[in-house]
């Protein structure tokens, strides 16, 4: 269901029309009215429409959050799609879910932010991705996301090599071992990590075509062992013989609609050094905030990280997240999931969030 918000957002995501500023205060209002829960905890911070001053203002609602009750804007049957966070032992309880009312203003986030970060030297390239389809996993907002880059980037023989929950990884090595032409690479670490242990099995390395290049993203939830980022950006180079300079890594979360990427590989074929900053896009603003007593920290130093993401129409666009990283004018840099004793103020807000339902 789409809302007359979202041409708004629209055109500020796809042709920049628009400011920010202006447009926060749109969607706060429209957030504020429509999402009672979310209200009545705005309420309790004292922040109102007519007295927000900045984004800084805005009361952010915890990912955990999600977990405990459903955000949303408008009534729940018309939502487009609904996406969970990957499961856990605790079971689907466990799990957060995020209500899209309209999937326009996600593909629109989706394909603008990438094409700079991951193609922006090209129309289409083979896409090799190794998740599910979305129509094999239609409630994870990365297969929906892969969805969309097939259908905006993807070439000719572009396809999925998760099925059934496993990777095809001989179908993989056999598409991979012959193609001329430039290869892009997309999926969760924990599948690339399987990959990569699956070539040293068997004593292989690959160099993939000039041009080739990889994503990755996520954490490893006990799917695989853990590799340091450095070590597997080395295997990449052994195994697939690829730049580690175009390998981007992807930040993002079942609880918003946009993404963050590294530049690594914008920085190196503009000629630059690369830099492994993530970056935002333009309708995403991001603080760190004292795990404690939930106020900033000074430019650069270390803080939960909070996001206001201006693509989050239907539900809540600021988010508190559990993550531990800093934010300086080069961009954002995470460190790795707070303790629950370090993320103390999420638990208070989280509280705060639930007495208000009731």
């Amino acid at each position: 269901m789409d809302h007359p918000l979202d041409g708004r957002l629209l055109r500020f995501v796809l042709q920049g029309e628009g400011s920010f500023d202006e447009i926060v205060r749109q969607v706060f209002a429209y957030q504020y009215e429509r999402n009672v829960a979310y209200q009545r905890l705005c309420d309790a911070r004292g922040v109102a429409p007519r007295s927000l001053e900045d984004w800084h203002q805005i009361p952010a609602v915890p990912v955990r959050a999600f977990k405990a009750m459903d955000l949303a804007c408008e009534p729940l049957e018309q939502a487009e799609a609904v996406f969970e966070s990957s499961g856990t032992t605790l079971g689907a309880h466990s799990r957060s879910r995020h209500f899209l009312f309209g999937l326009e203003l996600y593909r629109a986030s989706v394909v603008t932010h990438f094409r700079p970060y991951l193609i922006p030297d090209r129309e289409r390239m083979v896409c090799r991705v190794l998740l599910p389809s979305s129509a094999e996993a239609p409630s994870s907002s990365l297969s929906r996301m892969m969805e969309f880059v097939l259908d905006a980037f993807g070439a000719e023989g572009s396809r999925h090599y998760v099925v059934g929950g496993g990777l095809l990884v001989d179908e993989l090595l056999r598409d991979l071992s012959g193609p001329t032409e430039p290869q892009m690479l997309l999926g969760a670490s924990f599948s690339f990590v399987h990959l990569l242990d699956a070539m040293a099995s068997r004593g292989m390395a690959l160099a993939l075509p000039e041009g080739s290049r990889l994503m990755d993203t996520g954490g490893y939830k006990g799917r695989s062992r853990e590799v340091p980022r450095e070590e597997l950006l080395a295997a990449y180079a052994a195994r697939l013989g690829l730049d580690p300079a175009l390998c981007v890594n992807e930040y993002g979360m079942c609880e918003m609609t946009s993404q963050f990427y590294e530049a690594s590989l914008r920085d190196r074929l503009g000629g630059r050094s690369p830099s492994r900053w993530l970056k935002a896009p333009p309708w995403v603003r991001t603080q760190a905030l004292d795990p404690a007593t939930l106020r900033p920290v000074e430019p650069g130093e270390v803080g939960l990280l909070q996001h206001v993401d201006l693509a989050n129409r239907g539900s809540v666009m600021a988010i508190l997240t559990e993550d531990l990283g800093r934010v300086t004018q080069e961009g954002v840099q995470v460190f790795g999931r707070a303790s629950t004793a370090e993320a103390k103020g999420c638990s208070i807000t989280v509280d705060e969030l639930l007495s208000t339902g009731h």
